[in-house]
């Protein structure tokens, strides 16, 4: 014969786990390390190639005198701000029409040069930005000053581009702004989502290089963790630091009402992830902190975002409550004596 209906958690939609230093190991904290940025090796002067729109400047010199360009101790050899055509091309006088689409600037004065063989004895070029259209990445949500940054200003990474347009705006606010665990930042290439994490995630390591195109958008996200029951502050907390254990969580909220919680009914609810895994079953874990021991897996136990801890009532609370119920009835029908006993009316 089978078990009686509902003692087997086969049968129940979620998962029953007792933390116990053995059961912990699967479910530890990890340790909060700062790990090295993979953006440190990235160059900020790396190959640029102009494209259809960007502004240059194109200036040239000859070293000697009476030629048809100045030398370089005289003005003159500006030749203003040439806009990239949608066919790619730049007109010069002397010059002619120069392609310089998909080169870099360094590609682009040698080009010139090479034109300007037969015309000029040995030219100088210098080719330089004026107006970048094409090698930026937009910065959006809730920063400071979103718009489009260029990456030629040196701007290299994802958290370079979110400090120069003026960082998260929530931030702003002296000791009433949303703290770097409460952004999310989503980074888009080509349409495509190729990153989405914390602020503080990317402040601890995880920042990545940008390419032109990029889009960034930075928003709020409340990374929160619920505590019921019979503790001495319910309610919603915030997760403001990256890393936070279960004793941590319930040191935020006061920890357990001395007189109603039970300290072998702590549990902790946490939903799978139906996002990546449908099939996922939620889980519920439960801690008896009359054993010391527990005390030491509460501070290895990691919380979620979304976590539900409830603290049950102690037996006895639940059974003082009836009795001051059955009290509080008897006090509307009959009389209650000094002496704590119930004299009932004639009608009982």
């Amino acid at each position: 014969m089978g078990g009686a209906p509902g003692t087997s958690t086969e049968a129940l939609p979620f998962d029953v786990i007792d933390l116990t230093p053995t059961t912990i190991a699967a479910y530890r904290q990890p340790v909060a390390i700062d790990r090295p940025s993979t953006t440190s090796s990235l160059s900020a002067g790396g190959r640029v190639a102009v494209a259809p729109g960007d502004a240059i400047k194109v200036r040239i010199f000859e070293p000697y005198e009476g030629s048809i360009f100045p030398t370089i101790q005289k003005p003159g050899a500006d030749f203003g701000v040439q806009r990239v055509t949608d066919d790619g091309t730049i007109k010069i006088p002397f010059v002619g029409t120069v392609r310089v689409a998909g080169l870099d600037l360094s590609q682009i004065e040698r080009r010139i040069a090479d034109q300007l063989a037969g015309k000029a004895q040995d030219p100088q070029v210098i080719v330089e930005f004026v107006a970048d259209r094409t090698h930026t990445v937009m910065v959006s949500g809730d920063v400071k000053n979103p718009g489009r940054i260029s990456i030629l200003e040196g701007v290299r990474s994802v958290v370079e581009a979110i400090n120069r347009a003026g960082g998260p705006a929530g931030s702003a606010a002296p000791g009433g702004g949303v703290g770097a665990a409460q952004v999310e930042v989503v980074v888009r290439r080509q349409g495509q989502v190729i990153l989405t994490a914390q602020f503080s995630e990317l402040l601890a390591g995880g920042d990545i290089g940008i390419q032109k195109g990029d889009e960034i958008v930075v928003r709020p996200n409340s990374r929160l963790y619920t505590v019921l029951g019979a503790v001495a502050k319910s309610g919603n907390v915030e997760m403001n630091s990256r890393n936070v254990t279960l004793l941590e969580a319930l040191g935020q909220v006061g920890g357990l009402n001395d007189i109603r919680a039970n300290k072998t009914g702590v549990y902790l609810f946490r939903m799978g992830d139906l996002q990546t895994n449908p099939t996922a079953r939620a889980r519920v874990f439960r801690l008896d902190l009359m054993q010391p021991v527990s005390i030491f897996v509460a501070q290895q136990f990691g919380m979620q975002p979304r976590d539900v801890i409830y603290v049950t009532n102690a037996p006895l609370y639940e059974y003082d409550k009836v009795l001051r119920s059955i009290y509080s009835t008897f006090s509307l029908y009959g009389v209650v004596r000094s002496s704590g006993t119930v004299a009932l009316p004639s009608a009982f």
